[in-house]
């Protein structure tokens, strides 16, 4: 990520525009940034990953995930629009050359948005092959039938990339089979009476929603690779999504350092300056060392991802250490701060309950953990037995 010092500093001249007053009073209205998704999509950095024939910059994760970092780290917000790019991945993978030509153009430009991610359901949680959305085919469509649930920025979309069961699980030999990726037209859907969002008011600005699909006409054109195998190009996505998530979360986590410190420096109290007592000194300098290995992680994780490499596991262990040294980094930065930290006009009270978020999503410390346990270190299976 430190190739991309010039996508670095456009990103960070972009956000200036942008101050905690513009995002604080979005939060207050649980509004959508427009304005600011609108100048990312036109300065081309919502389309690094779209390949320069589709009208896109043609760059890797690396590029991505600097450009989200850089975007906490100034104290916006990329969870408005960060879905682009690590749905993109499933699509560039997995999609046909029709499909590609028809959507990356559209994409590139902003006339299409790619923002809705359709996977987690009500009663299935993480366990993701025990969805019950089904997908039925007619003749050049497919028909769909059930309920996403935490679907971001659904009201926003154009385009959602939808994970549906087109054969029923006791059919399979495994249950990661008979699962099929669609690429879905929101606003058709909507239009036709076939697709419902409602939203769903959380502790953050998030724009999240559940959705319902009632006989929604999928055409054929639209299924992602071959049918039935949509989880593995899930996986694939849900890879880039949580490199990406640990790159936002390791802006985030110096964003709070770079405000504690500077208030440690300059708060005085009993005539000298509070960042003279180690008390207040260290959780800081402890903060950040945690932040820079979290950061290493990202780094491994993304350098792998783009060389090709097998991933998962990297993916995992930076986000989870991402995510823990920005709560931890929020923490400290609210602590050192006093009362003024809970005031709206300072903006860390914000940024601590966005930051809160990614303890739980896209997946939770416990899963991480697990997977760790089994798939790396070879313990026996801890869920789903």
């Amino acid at each position: 990520m430190d190739d991309h010092v010039e996508i670095r500093e456009g990103v960070q001249r972009l956000c200036v525009q942008f101050d905690n007053e513009y995002w604080r009073k979005l939060d207050e209205f649980r509004a959508y940034p427009v304005e600011f998704v609108n100048a990312l999509t036109k300065a081309g950095y919502l389309s690094v990953l779209v390949p320069e024939t589709y009208g896109g910059s043609g760059l890797g994760l690396s590029a991505a995930a600097a450009i989200l970092e850089t975007i906490q780290s100034q104290g916006c917000n990329g969870a408005a629009c960060h879905a682009q790019m690590y749905i993109m991945g499933t699509i560039l993978r997995h999609g046909s050359v029709e499909q590609k030509g028809a959507f990356l153009p559209a994409i590139a430009s902003g006339e299409l948005r790619l923002q809705a991610f359709g996977v987690t359901e009500p009663d299935s949680g993480s366990d993701t092959t025990a969805i019950k959305t089904t997908a039925r085919r007619e003749g050049n469509e497919f028909i769909v039938n059930g309920q996403k649930i935490w679907t971001s920025r659904a009201e926003h979309s154009d385009l959602m990339l939808l994970l549906a069961r087109t054969t029923p699980r006791e059919a399979v030999d495994r249950k990661t089979e008979g699962l099929s990726t669609f690429i879905v037209d929101m606003r058709k859907a909507q239009d036709d009476g076939q697709l419902t969002i409602r939203p769903i008011r959380t502790m953050m600005n998030h724009s999240t929603t559940e959705v319902f699909f009632d006989n929604m006409r999928v055409p054929a054109a639209n299924l992602v690779g071959e049918e039935g195998k949509g989880f593995r190009y899930i996986l694939s996505g849900m890879n880039a999504e949580r490199i990406l998530i640990a790159a936002e979360c390791v802006g985030d986590a110096k964003w709070f350092l770079r405000k504690a410190t500077a208030y440690a420096r300059e708060r005085k109290v009993f005539g000298h300056a509070i960042g003279s007592n180690q008390g207040v000194a260290f959780p800081i300098a402890r903060a950040f060392a945690n932040m820079r290995a979290a950061e290493l992680m990202v780094h491994e994780a993304v350098s792998r991802y783009d060389s090709g490499e097998m991933v998962a596991a990297e993916a995992n262990m930076a986000k989870m250490l991402a995510a823990d040294s920005a709560w931890e980094a929020g923490n400290v930065c609210l602590q050192t701060h006093g009362g003024f930290g809970f005031a709206e006009g300072v903006g860390i009270e914000r940024k601590l309950r966005e930051a809160r978020l990614y303890q739980v999503a896209p997946v939770s410390t416990n899963l991480i953990l697990a997977y760790l346990a089994e798939h790396v270190l070879g313990m026996p299976r801890s869920y789903g037995v």
